[in-house]
């Protein structure tokens, strides 16, 4: 009987003893409950501010206008200077120094909150200078336009000449005039590179790109060995595919493989696959409206974005920023897109794209606590983003949503799946590129950056540079200036949607067609994304949520498996 009894006993006791140590421990429970207090009163502070500056951004970006652009900046300064407090963050470093904060939820808000303030412990003028450097840089890139033989174009326009024409001539002078914006702002990039490197500097890290990563919860050690094996891993792909691309351009442009120069990629930066399979992606979308199909798209996955579209601007208009972004308003759900939409394939990838960012925003968990109510990091955002972005490509999401017949869907799987492995290859090079230099440039901004920048470009992307260039090119890059060690995290974002991708089709569609999944209309694969990815926010470091919801940490071995051969 004796025996029988144990376990029942071991319970009482262990239950008491929990009970006990609870009630015990008093100067815990008054730590807990002032950083709930401090909670509160943060959020009570913090959360009007961050809307105000949020509507304030997107209007300044859909108007172009210098004083919609001044009320950001100064929405942006005071929202800096809450997080700059150095009482609040004195307080945060005592909850986090005591150890006593221990509920899981608590212990992440504190976490999350204690990096964000610490990156912010600068003084007021730094503040200011740095925020309104910041706007003054973006409001240039947003009003820039191209300008050839007194005409002015648009980025969309550029794009356009440098995707369709075949004259060397023009698209040598179009590709450079897209460049122009570089002189005009690298001086002010520069000095925003070492105004940040001497915040860094202050708050113990030494440089702003290493502090970034490690206040993003990024070992920078370790991304290194990440591009570093990327590198090895894609290097030999891409150089036989880099061949066929050469000898088709030359033969298109007619000229030497040795004349090829930049502007006959067929994209400012080379950053996406020129045309070089017998398929043209654009026709499958010129007669469709690209935001209706991505409405119907996310619709059928049970992730419906019709407030979101709603909300959103989608459309070219003078003076609105050019690029494309998606923006969480409130954390309660307005959430809404910036594109400059145009009926063709990257309009609809971005589309998808931005559309990933916003409902991974839309559909957090609304009890999540405020400060964490956010995706777990930004490249697991990207991850989704990209998951969706990939399919404008895919044959058969085209034949399941756009409507393409069985006969023209296989007639273009193989190239369809080519041009999307040729996509990927070229735009890990080109993050080779972008990662590489933002590192080195805040490792040294004094040294020669116009060289480094073509230095990149000729080892990682194979490209030659123009014949006595010198040139800030490297400005021309809006992420550059204003998304600093930002870049690094789209290609982790690719290594995670193909992971994403093959755990979707093997373990919740539960099929071993991997190739040909388009999830259109599989409503499971949007309660799967809801439930093991948006719902838990950020309440997990990131590598842990992405073990929670796959099974495995980051990996690179999807992505070649899906793309490097």
């Amino acid at each position: 009987m004796k025996i029988g009894f144990q376990p029942a006993i071991v319970l009482v006791v262990s239950i008491l003893a929990l009970v006990l140590h609870g009630c015990s421990n008093p100067e815990q429970q008054k730590m807990t409950s002032e950083f709930q207090q401090f909670i509160s009163d943060f959020e009570a502070q913090i959360r009007p501010l961050s809307k105000s500056q949020n509507l304030a951004y997107f209007q300044a970006t859909i108007s172009g206008k210098d004083e919609d652009y001044q009320r950001s900046a100064d929405f942006e300064i005071q929202l800096n200077k809450v997080y700059a407090d150095k009482q609040a963050f004195g307080r945060l470093k005592r909850f986090k120094d005591s150890g006593k904060i221990v509920d899981p939820l608590l212990a992440r808000q504190l976490d999350v909150l204690y990096r964000t303030f610490l990156g912010k412990q600068i003084d007021d003028v730094k503040i200011e200078a740095l925020v309104r450097r910041q706007n003054a840089i973006e409001k240039q890139f947003s009003t820039f336009r191209a300008q050839v033989d007194g005409k002015k174009y648009t980025d969309n326009e550029i794009e356009g000449i440098l995707k369709s024409s075949s004259r060397p001539d023009l698209l040598e002078s179009v590709w450079k005039a897209s460049k122009e914006i570089a002189s005009a702002v690298a001086p002010q990039v520069l000095e925003l590179v070492k105004l940040r490197n001497g915040v860094a500097g202050e708050l113990g890290f030494a440089n702003y790109h290493t502090m970034q990563l490690a206040l993003g919860e990024q070992d920078p050690d370790e991304i290194e060995a990440l591009f570093d094996e990327l590198d090895e891993l894609t290097r030999d792909s891409f150089t036989k595919v880099k061949n066929h691309m050469d000898v088709y351009l030359a033969a298109r442009y007619g000229i030497a493989r040795e004349q090829l120069r930049p502007w006959h990629y067929q994209n400012r930066y080379f950053q996406e696959a020129p045309k070089i399979y017998e398929i043209d992606l654009d026709e499958y979308y010129q007669d469709q409206d690209v935001a209706a199909l991505t409405t119907r798209y996310f619709a059928g996955l049970g992730l419906p974005i019709d407030d979101l579209v709603a909300r959103s601007d989608l459309f070219e208009k003078a003076g609105k920023y050019q690029h494309a972004y998606c923006i969480d308003i409130d954390r309660q759900g307005d959430v809404r897109v910036v594109c400059n939409v145009k009926p063709n394939y990257s309009w609809m990838n971005t589309m998808l794209h931005e559309f990933g960012h916003a409902v991974y925003d839309k559909f957090q968990d609304p009890t999540t606590p405020w400060a964490i109510r956010e995706p777990a990091h930004t490249l697991t955002t990207e991850a989704i983003a990209m998951l969706f972005g990939r399919f404008a490509s895919d044959a058969a999401w085209m034949h399941d949503v756009v409507g393409l017949s069985e006969t023209e869907r296989d007639r273009i799987a193989n190239d369809s799946f080519n041009n999307l492995r040729l996509e990927q290859l070229v735009f890990s090079r080109w993050v080779q590129v972008m990662y590489r230099f933002e590192k080195a440039m805040y490792e040294d901004p004094d040294q020669d950056l116009n060289s480094l920048w073509w230095d990149l470009v000729e080892k990682y992307q194979m490209l030659q540079k123009p014949e006595g260039r010198n040139q800030p090119d490297w400005a021309s890059k809006i992420h550059v200036a204003l998304y600093p060690a930002y870049y690094h995290n789209y290609m982790m974002g690719e290594l995670l949607a193909s992971q994403l991708y093959y755990h979707i089709s093997e373990k919740v569609l539960n099929t071993k067609d991997v190739r040909n999944q388009s999830f259109s209309n599989q409503k499971v694969v949007g309660e799967y994304l809801i439930k093991q990815v948006f719902e838990p926010g950020n309440k997990y470091f990131w590598n842990e949520m992405i073990e929670k919801a796959t099974g495995e940490k980051l990996t690179a071995k999807y992505f070649a498996r899906q793309f490097v051969r």
